[in-house]
């Protein structure tokens, strides 16, 4: 789940000590390995309610709360985004994937007063290559992106490795959605765009930890939002992609709590 409001220049931004990020490994861990599940069960005529149901069960299992499940009035656990829709898609049971689709899932728990969260898209049996090419180039941005996670570098190289990958292969970055710090909260400073906005960013420190989520479009990077309040798609009802780790920035560089 994405955030949009403070730009963060290092002002209210929350350091974590070792042990701080010892517990939101594990949170990140339990995301992993239930967006791991999910997608092993992700298979053509599975509905999207189906999948928030084994997430929540996860959940359950593991003795976690659900980060999305009621947040801002969020009905389900995870936010399941079918082919055009970007992010927040709400599970549905007529929502029925077929071959061919892509869907973007979006999970996060609450664990020991910490959170974890991450993202994924997975294609829906054989899709097209040009589906593939987007899938593929927003993944690596995303590693492009945690690959600025050092000391002393700013947000803004972050937003500069991701949109330079992501236009460098012919797609967008969406503007209206960014990426955030996480911590004892969902959503704390800093904001972390896809896109370099030319200003003076925050720059890293030990503890910061980051959620870093591109979110990459076939066409252009406008975005508007549904009816229920929620669901975001691509203006030009083109495809999008999504995914998303929680990073600690460390003296040693970028430690990923949600790898899976």
């Amino acid at each position: 789940m994405t955030a949009s409001g403070e730009a963060g220049d290092g002002r209210n931004i929350v350091l974590k000590s070792p042990d701080e990020i010892k517990f939101m490994l594990e949170a990140n861990q339990i995301v992993a390995q239930t967006l791991s599940l999910l997608e092993k069960t992700i298979e053509p005529g599975i509905t999207t309610w189906e999948l928030d149901k084994i997430a929540e069960a996860q959940c359950e299992k593991m003795k976690v709360t659900p980060a999305f499940k009621g947040y801002r009035g969020f009905p389900a656990c995870i936010c399941a985004s079918v082919n055009e829709q970007v992010v927040h898609g709400i599970p549905s049971r007529k929502t029925k994937l077929k071959k061919g689709d892509i869907i973007s899932i979006d999970f996060g728990v609450e664990f020991k007063g910490y959170f974890g969260d991450s993202a994924i898209t997975v294609p829906v049996g054989k899709v097209d290559s040009k589906l593939m090419r987007l899938l593929d180039v927003t993944r690596v941005s995303l590693e492009k992106g945690i690959q600025q996670v050092e000391v002393g570098n700013r947000i803004a190289d972050i937003s500069k490795a991701v949109q330079h990958h992501v236009e460098g292969h012919g797609f967008s970055v969406v503007r209206q959605f960014v990426g955030h710090g996480i911590g004892s909260a969902l959503h704390e400073a800093p904001e972390i765009p896809n896109f370099h906005q030319g200003e003076r960013t925050a720059r890293l420190m030990p503890g910061m930890v980051l959620a870093i989520e591109p979110m990459v479009n076939m066409g252009t990077y406008k975005v508007k939002m549904l009816r229920d309040g929620w669901t975001v798609v691509t203006e030009d009802s083109k495809p999008s992609a999504h995914f998303e780790h929680s990073v600690a920035v460390t003296e040693d560089g970028p430690k990923i709590l949600s790898y899976r």
